[in-house]
């Protein structure tokens, strides 16, 4: 049965995640992603739409970030390009983030079969591996030119092969497979963890004076920090010198809480902020000016605005939020 609207692609996805053994976090629809998922080491922030095309580029930005801070790979999960289905074990670009249709989520989690084939403009795409082919070229005694010749490319095309310069066309790198009897492409890992080095800082102007406020007095205990829109926290901070023993745990925060929030309110943004923690390993809080509320919310620690000045470095406030969360 064909898929026709986000709510079944997102259960469709939920399911198959389940099924396989993910830990899976809540489903938050009106969030720069959908769903966080986890497996041993393995994060996933997965963003699910019919259309690729509808992914907004400043959620594009947020996710990005979000994926840095928790070290995990993001990927956007779809049906469709405008009028054209995904196809099956070809991977899309949108705004420099992986796009696949729900078989080929399927077939990396289910079957540990990743995709070779990159659609981008002016057609299908694949990496070819230039030891390989450099292998076998010399095995069968052919001269970069002789190969060339034989695949109707330049000898500086096969020489930019080998040394891993350009991608080849699906026709071309077909053809050399058929002449060196060889699989000679690479597969597209898109489990790794997300690789862009982000620098972590808040971006104060999207943020009210408190959320502001708070985030810089985080960013001065040590904490890199980035500021998030349309997610179901205010903030991400992680302590920007890590131990050689592991890295930091990342902490997610909401900064601003407004003090006539009441306590249903409250109590819902803790589960969020709890769900997510469980599944990316992760720290939270909340940074409040109501002194009705104590040390936390549903095992979640709060902290004090007035109290963020008072620390004097990041051990000093990851060992109070330790205390406050084993209360």
């Amino acid at each position: 049965m064909a898929i026709t609207n986000r709510n079944q692609l997102i259960r469709e996805v939920y399911q198959l995640l389940n099924k396989e053994g993910f830990e899976t976090s809540n489903i938050y629809e009106q969030s720069c992603f959908d769903i966080v998922a986890r497996k041993k080491l393995l994060i996933l922030l997965l963003k699910v739409l019919v259309n690729i095309d509808s992914i907004n580029e400043s959620h594009v930005e947020e996710i990005r970030q979000i994926s840095h801070v928790f070290l995990a790979s993001p990927i956007i999960v779809g049906v469709k390009s405008k009028n054209h289905i995904l196809e099956e074990d070809v991977v899309y670009e949108r705004h420099g983030l992986p796009a696949i249709g729900l078989e080929t989520l399927k077939n990396m989690i289910v079957y540990d079969e990743y995709p070779e084939i990159l659609a981008d403009r002016g057609g299908y795409y694949v990496q070819i591996n230039g030891n390989v082919l450099k292998e076998y070229r010399e095995e069968y005694n052919l001269s970069l030119k002789d190969l060339a010749d034989l695949a109707h490319v330049s000898r500086a095309t096969m020489y930019k092969y080998e040394n891993g310069m350009v991608r080849a066309n699906t026709e071309t790198a077909m053809l050399l497979e058929e002449i060196l009897n060889t699989k000679i492409t690479l597969d597209i890992d898109l489990f790794e963890p997300y690789q862009e080095d982000i620098k972590l800082k808040a971006d104060t102007s999207s943020m009210n004076q408190t959320q502001g406020t708070n985030a810089q007095n985080l960013a001065k205990l040590g904490f890199g920090v980035v500021s998030t829109n349309k997610s179901p926290f205010d903030a991400l901070a992680k302590a920007e010198i890590a131990t050689r023993k592991k890295e930091q745990t990342p902490l997610i925060a909401n900064l601003n809480v407004q003090d006539d929030q009441n306590t249903k309110t409250l109590k819902k943004m803790a589960i969020s902020l709890k769900d997510l923690s469980l599944v990316t390993s992760s720290d939270s809080f909340f940074v409040l000016n109501d002194d009705r509320i104590k040390d936390s919310i549903d095992g979640i620690p709060v902290i004090k605005s007035w109290e963020m000045k008072e620390f004097e470095n990041s051990k000093e406030f990851l060992k109070l939020i330790k205390e406050r969360r084993n209360n």
